[in-house]
């Protein structure tokens, strides 16, 4: 016997020829193994890349020890951080500055309401495409986030260029132009030389664009945001991750409005200006803060943020099990179709079918009704607590980011601990956004607080000396003679404890600076009872003038309120916020059930573009525009018309109360519209509390017999699946 390569053969065999021949199969096993090799390789390209797609990593960088982040917490992590800088930036910085560039820019509050808007009209451009394109199967919806975040942060970038392109800010107060001086004459080109190029229409158009690819860019993280977490996660598990997720998104604003709120205290030119040589104080009506860092920042963080974005796959490990262990509660009709949309032209019919679903279009217009509010408070509530209050435009924002925190944060995390806790099915979630929306409503009556108007000289109360016929409401005989009609708007409280609108209004003929403040002397129009303020550095107080060594009549201040309804008011706007945010997170599960989970990021998209259209777009013109016809003094720049100066108090709070109560009234509608429309797969009514049982990732789903209705039997209550256990409706 000899030894060949590959076996063994025996010679004695082939000496004697006995009718068998013998068969070596040696070449033919050498040739086969030869050819497995090259169908390994004909196949391992097309897997290779597959398992490939399926690593965390940027292109063909794909380390080993980067696929220990390949999880759900992971992707959790960084979408929530991503979420919580959209609302910083959007719903944070952006409503805690419009106020500062108001009086930057001279702009008017339906002017920063287009501003606002901006962010929602690119979402409502964006969200179809974005949503159809990223939610088809194998699209990697991690790299439409990523990018998405990037985009975010040019806009940021681009929100803060105004800052860069004007000159730098000039106080008014402290000029020759600003006091009273006697038979002054007046230029006719003094409109020339005013620094009238820093409002306008150009400051509006930078901030819509830069508004517009905040919006583009915030498009997927709460459309393919949350699918890719509902994907990924089992179906116990998602209404937790997606309350995770929320929640950051609502602390977001929070941290917006604690950190801008601390940045307006910073001068606005403070690289090349010191506050305290100018004379200004954050308490001074005409101080502007440092709008601009806030945004500076944000494009920062974004970039952090996107990198590790980009490094997900488009499904992470177990995603498959995960989608066949998950029971369809699609509304009836919308689950009879099983295939999926894939191609661009079955767009219409796509939405067709979700037009079809009255559950799904009902929650959509609950959804529009509360994101108008939602969208309308947030960029002008600072303002309505900055006026009603007589609080600086800081402390208001401070106040709102304190109760923003827990209100917001809070409720959406509670709502969706709830729909877990209660094991709500898709009928009960309805009717707890009916009762909480409900609640809400109740709480809305705390904008009938409402605080006397401030007395503004020659507006809201008269002169203390008589007025001058055809001179206009600010002219009275005390400063008849000081030609203040190129004074600017300067407001400066008296010792009478009134607001005047420049200190030439006031008649003051001397000033001085001590400290941060300015301090004005001899005011014809200031009332004078033999007594006069004095002031201590930083504080100030009223003593007799005979222990004064710094008598004034007037100071570059905000008078103090004693209006005594500021708390009371907080404490009822943190009720409407949490009842508020408390229906998120279950309207969200409400919507992701009532469709197939192949709509599942369509509806979304679908859902949010209702929301915009209806909602969130024309939220700030319209509490703009309501705003705006709550002004009693506006200010006048060489015959245009800038920003208001004055509000009237009770006209903006019964506005705002009139909005918040009729929304909150028709999302209450809605909500009970769509738990009424509602139809389970496979019967007329619903169960309120999901199934008992609940699938893992490796179990198979249960088995529909034909003569079962998608797996449904009668139940006394109700309807039930026979693989799991009945459980009562609510």
């Amino acid at each position: 016997m000899a030894v060949e390569e590959g076996g063994c053969v025996n010679n004695a065999f082939d000496a004697v020829d006995d009718g068998f021949h013998t068969i070596d199969l040696r070449s033919n096993q050498r040739g086969n193994d030869s050819k497995q090799p090259e169908a390994e390789a004909e196949s391992e390209p097309h897997g290779g890349q597959e398992i490939h797609a399926l690593r965390c990593g940027w292109g063909m960088f794909r380390p080993a020890w980067l696929q220990r982040f390949r999880t759900a917490k992971w992707a959790l992590f960084w979408l929530c951080w991503a979420g919580a800088i959209q609302g910083m930036v959007v719903n944070g910085f952006v409503n805690v500055v419009i106020t500062t560039i108001e009086k930057r820019f001279g702009l008017r509050s339906m002017q920063t309401g287009v501003v606002a808007g901006g962010y929602d009209m690119a979402s409502f451009a964006c969200l179809a495409p974005v949503t159809y394109l990223g939610g088809r199967m194998g699209s990697s919806k991690p790299r439409w986030l990523g990018w998405g975040v990037l985009l975010m942060g040019t806009g940021s970038l681009i929100f803060a260029l105004p800052h860069f392109l004007v000159p730098p800010y000039r106080i008014a107060g402290d000029e020759p132009e600003d006091l009273c001086t006697a038979n002054r004459t007046i230029s006719m080109n003094h409109c020339d030389s005013d620094s009238t190029s820093e409002g306008g229409a150009w400051a509006v158009g930078v901030f819509v664009f830069a508004q517009l690819l905040h919006g583009a860019g915030a498009t997927p993280l709460f459309t393919l945001g949350v699918t890719y977490i509902d994907e990924n996660v089992s179906k116990k598990m998602s209404s937790v991750y997606l309350g995770v997720y929320y929640t950051m998104a609502v602390v977001g604003p929070a941290l917006g409005y604690v950190l801008g709120g601390q940045m307006l205290n910073i001068y606005t030119d403070f690289p090349t200006v010191d506050s305290e040589t100018i004379g200004i104080t954050p308490q001074s009506s005409v101080w502007i803060g440092a709008w601009w860092v806030g945004f500076i920042l944000s494009a920062i963080l974004c970039l952090i943020v996107a990198i590790p974005l980009l490094a997900f796959p488009y499904e992470l490990p177990g995603a498959a099990e995960i989608r066949a262990s998950k029971v369809s509660e699609a509304h009836e009709g919308a689950a009879s179709k099983s295939a999926a949309f894939s191609a661009l032209h079955e767009l219409p019919q796509a939405t067709v079918a979700l037009m079809r679903n009255p559950t799904f279009v009902f929650l959509n217009l609950a959804g529009a009704s509360e994101g108008m509010l939602i969208s309308g408070f947030a960029a002008f509530l600072p303002k309505l607590i900055e006026n009603q209050f007589a609080v600086s435009a800081s402390e208001a924002a401070l106040l709102l980011g304190v109760i923003t925190v827990p209100a917001g944060g809070g409720g959406t995390f509670i709502g969706g601990w709830l729909v877990k806790r209660w094991k709500l099915a898709c009928a009960g979630i309805i009717k707890l956004c009916v009762a909480v929306t409900l609640i809400a409503a109740v709480f809305t009556f705390s904008f009938v607080l409402s605080c006397d108007d401030y007395p503004f000289a020659g507006v809201t109360v008269n002169y203390n000396s008589p007025s001058v016929t055809g001179g206009g409401a600010l002219a009275a005989q005390c400063n008849a003679g000081c030609g203040c009609e190129r004074a600017r708007y300067a407001p400066v409280c008296g010792r009478d404890a009134r607001v005047y609108y420049s200190p030439c209004h006031a008649g003051c003929r001397a000033a001085t600076r001590n400290d941060s403040a300015q301090l004005y002397r001899d005011c014809a129009c200031v009332q004078h009872d033999g007594w006069h303020p004095i002031y201590y550095g930083s504080l100030s107080s009223l003593c007799p003038d005979s222990n004064s060594s710094m008598p004034y009549d007037a100071i570059n201040s905000v008078c103090s309120s004693d209006c005594p309804y500021l708390w009371s008011f907080v404490f009822l706007a943190f009720c409407v916020m949490l009842f508020t945010f408390l229906a998120t997170m279950p309207a969200l599960s409400a919507t992701l059930r009532c469709v197939r989970e192949d709509q599942r990021s369509f509806a979304l998209g679908i859902q949010w573009i209702k929301v915009r259209l209806l909602g969130t777009i024309p939220a700030p013109l319209l509490f703009g525009f309501l705003i705006d016809l709550s002004c009693s003094l506006w200010e006048k720049t060489c015959g245009s018309t800038g920003a208001c100066l004055l509000y009237d108090n009770l006209n903006m709070s019964r506005y705002m109360l009139a909005l918040a109560l009729v929304g909150k009234l028709c999302s209450v509608v809605f909500f009970f519209l769509a738990w009424w429309c509602y139809r389970p797969p496979g019967g007329k009514n619903g169960n309120g509390v999901a199934p008992a049982l609940e699938l893992g990732a490796g179990d198979k789903p249960p088995t529909i017999s034909a003569g079962q209705t998608n797996g449904l039997q009668p139940h006394e209550n109700g309807y039930c699946n026979a693989a799991l256990e009945c459980t009562d409706h609510l």
